[in-house]
């Protein structure tokens, strides 16, 4: 059933993005789709890497973080690690960046382009173990489509 789900927010993301090529246009438009169309979610949108921090990027739901550094917090190391990180409590990882109290697991997906990491894509949850491997595989191929489909701001 969540793989169906994710099978149509692909559809769905690459209609969206289809004629559109900026990075923080699509960026915007993937974080809106995502926020509305999974349960149980918080918190979604993306941190930019630059000169060594995550920066902020469009997202959906509270006030966040501005700059987090690479390597500390959920976000951060998924990106020094350039991988998926799956959180099932928040409050047991060690160094965990508290933007908003609500939030009890946590999933973020790097965005690597051109063996480059370009910044992270992040979930939060009010529920503990919300996110899992299906989520992890769907929401990679949603960055594919993103990255597929986008040049950054500055190329």
């Amino acid at each position: 059933m969540k793989s169906e789900l994710y099978d149509q927010l692909a559809s769905q993301l690459s209609s969206l993005l289809a004629d559109e090529r900026d990075l923080i246009a699509n960026a915007a438009n993937f974080s809106a789709l995502i926020f509305h169309s999974l349960p149980d979610l918080n918190w979604a949108g993306f941190y930019f890497a630059k000169d060594g921090e995550l920066v902020l990027g469009p997202f959906q739901g509270r006030p966040a973080c501005v700059r987090i550094r690479v390597g500390q917090g959920v976000c951060g190391a998924a990106a020094a690690h350039c991988a998926t990180t799956i959180v099932p409590n928040v409050h047991e990882f060690p160094g965990h960046i508290a933007c908003d109290s609500a939030s009890n697991s946590e999933i973020v997906v790097p965005l690597v382009k051109n063996e480059e990491l370009i910044g992270v894509l992040d979930l939060d949850s009010p529920l503990l173990e919300r996110f899992d491997k299906e989520d992890a595989a769907g929401l990679e191929e949603l960055v594919r489509i993103l990255l597929t489909s986008t040049i950054r701001n500055d190329d």
